[in-house]
């Protein structure tokens, strides 16, 4: 259900080419795992009347069911809109509703939520796909309309209501947009209730979905929620490159992951001292280059020389602090950073393995057992029998007298006695 109402084309996904689901779990988006599903509820507790249902792509809001319907997650359900009805998915039910309602939407009043009506029938489901048929079409044709008005918005994506009634338009723009004629225009182009909704950058990413510099699926679109901000300082405490073609996301805005380490580099730079502070030596000044902050070393280079010399956070403050007491150091290798003595080992026996060997390791010519032959038809196992006289073999003993080269006379044993090469 969940891959024939994305926008694919045709119910089937596109990455894995219908072998299998995404790690977002298919086509459902922001997918919740119910861990508190096989907890039973207190003695004498109802069950939680509100449940979270999910609609197109990263769509979800919360309903109370109110008629005390038995739902499970992945129900088709009506849900109660404002004008007409739409069509969702159960996402969220029990208990764990309740947390998501205090994570997401603490204001919202179970009283003033609206209400699920009932579970969909087949004939409902057949309109909401035939609505989900026509939202690419309507897409395109309203860009080109916007197009024809020289409006500057980008319309990134179209969800059409249940019944078929009313269409909502989300879109991108840097500035205020006037499409009062825009309106108009659709509406009458398709006959439909036209509501326009103006979404960010990073909010579209989430909705179309992509894949990231990482190889992997936007973070917005598989499990991240909230967007907080990002801000370039995020990448100097990460010693990282402030380059804005690779800081920038799929959405053209800086990544979000770029905030994933940032508490950690915070709390281990607390460690080090500063870095616009300069050692002075008897060679002169030294300046700080750059920090690496998971092998804590800081490297510096002195005033017109060539090089840099790496020293431990340790080390800094030593110097540091025979400046401040008015002395200087010789120089900044007697407090250079050293690594530690690498201890060889014999080399493992099992280093040579098939992957390793020779290329040419098949080319050399093996000798091999030559088998002796076996003795051909008209030979006997004394000798020549070209004279084609009868020999006596082992048969006479029974009192028979055969050709050893005809074999057909003979018993089966005797057949298969001829057969065999003569022992040695």
């Amino acid at each position: 259900m969940g891959c024939s109402s994305c926008s694919s084309g045709g119910g089937t996904p596109k990455g894995c080419k219908n072998n299998g689901t995404c790690s977002s779990g298919g086509c459902n988006k922001l997918d919740v795992y119910d861990w508190l599903g096989n907890m039973a509820l207190p003695d004498g507790q109802s069950v939680y009347d509100m449940v979270e249902v999910r609609f197109k792509n990263s769509r979800k809001g919360f309903y109370r069911n109110q008629n005390g319907i038995t739902l499970q997650v992945g129900d088709v359900v009506i849900v109660e809109t404002s004008p007409g009805y739409d069509v969702g998915v159960i996402s969220v039910v029990g208990e764990l509703a309740r947390v998501q309602i205090r994570k997401k939407a603490p204001e919202i009043k179970p009283y003033d939520a609206k209400k699920i009506l009932r579970i969909a029938n087949q004939e409902e489901i057949d309109k909401w796909m035939q609505g989900r048929t026509l939202e690419k079409d309507v897409m395109y044709q309203a860009r080109s309309l916007a197009v024809n008005l020289k409006l500057e918005m980008k319309i990134s994506d179209v969800e059409y209501q249940a019944d078929l009634s009313k269409a909502t338009f989300y879109y991108t723009a840097e500035g205020r947009v006037d499409f009062r004629q825009l309106i108009k225009d659709m509406a009458d182009k398709f006959k439909i209730r036209i509501e326009m909704r103006q979404i960010g950058s990073r909010q579209e990413a989430s909705r179309l979905g992509g894949i990231g510099s990482c190889g992997r699926e936007l973070c917005c679109s598989t499990w991240l929620t909230d967007f907080r901000t990002v801000s370039t300082s995020a990448a100097r405490y990460q010693q990282l490159s402030l380059n804005p073609q690779k800081l920038a996301g799929q959405c053209g805005k800086l990544k979000c992951c770029l905030n994933y380490e940032l508490d950690m580099y915070l709390d281990t730079i607390k460690e080090f001292p500063r870095s616009d502070v300069r050692l002075k030596t008897e060679k002169g000044i030294a300046f700080h280059i750059k920090t690496d902050v998971f092998k804590r070393q800081m490297w510096y280079a002195n005033e017109g020389e060539m090089g840099l010399i790496a020293l431990s956070p340790e080390k800094v403050k030593e110097v540091i602090k025979l400046n401040k007491d008015g002395k200087t150091p010789k120089d900044l290798k007697d407090f250079s950073y050293q690594k530690e003595a690498v201890v060889k080992t014999d080399e493992p026996s099992y280093e040579n393995v098939v992957g390793q060997d020779s290329l040419n390791r098949f080319e050399n010519s093996f000798k091999k057992n030559k088998k002796k032959k076996r003795p051909q038809e008209g030979h006997s196992q004394g000798g020549n029998n070209s004279s084609n006289k009868p020999v006596q073999g082992s048969s006479q003993r029974t009192g028979q007298r055969t050709n050893p080269g005809n074999n057909n006379n003979r018993p089966p044993n005797q057949q298969n006695q001829a057969k065999q090469p003569p022992k040695l």
